[in-house]
């Protein structure tokens, strides 16, 4: 056995809505990730994961995006990134330029919606003009410390557990 360990591509996940791609990749504990972001494709390199397994990945793109208004959020789990697409429109039928099946790509069927769902049915997320930032904050990614959970609207007394209970024969 060589002392040099390959490379393999990590899981990523995706979805999409007509102005954004979802793209997450699944490495967790990944200290200082290389993550390029272009036109044309997106570049990850890192190690991770319980065995620091080293990973690489060169994912090119079905069609182009704006790097400058895309986002990447590093976590500890996961590497999130939203892609804004170059034109809206059309979903992409592949993620993949070649649109070849590959084992390390998947749907993200949490952020998965169909071209013809309603944008109501979204909830914010579709669209033209809304703010990136604040659809990431929505999935739960760039906090800016004000994304706390509220419970002032909760009604004191409303709690269903608080029924009484019958008596056990």
């Amino acid at each position: 056995m060589s002392g040099e360990e390959v490379a393999v591509p990590p899981p990523v996940q995706w979805a999409q809505r007509a102005n954004v791609i979802f793209a997450t990749i699944c490495v967790e504990d990944c200290k200082s990730p290389e993550l390029q972001i272009d036109a044309d494709k997106i570049y990850f390199k890192g190690t991770g994961g319980a065995e620091k397994k080293k990973y690489e990945v060169t994912i090119p793109l079905y069609k182009e995006i704006d790097p400058e208004k895309s986002l990447k959020s590093i976590r500890d789990r996961n590497i999130e990134l939203v892609l804004k697409k170059k034109e809206d429109g059309p979903y992409w039928p592949s993620l993949l330029k070649d649109k070849k099946k590959v084992h390390w790509l998947k749907v993200d069927f949490n952020k998965w919606k169909d071209e013809d769902d309603s944008e109501d049915e979204l909830g914010g997320m579709g669209g033209g003009g809304e703010d990136l930032e604040e659809m990431m904050r929505q999935m739960g990614g760039l906090g800016g410390g004000d994304d706390k959970p509220s419970f002032d609207d909760l009604e004191a007394g409303t709690d269903s557990d608080d029924e009484e209970l019958p008596e056990l024969v």
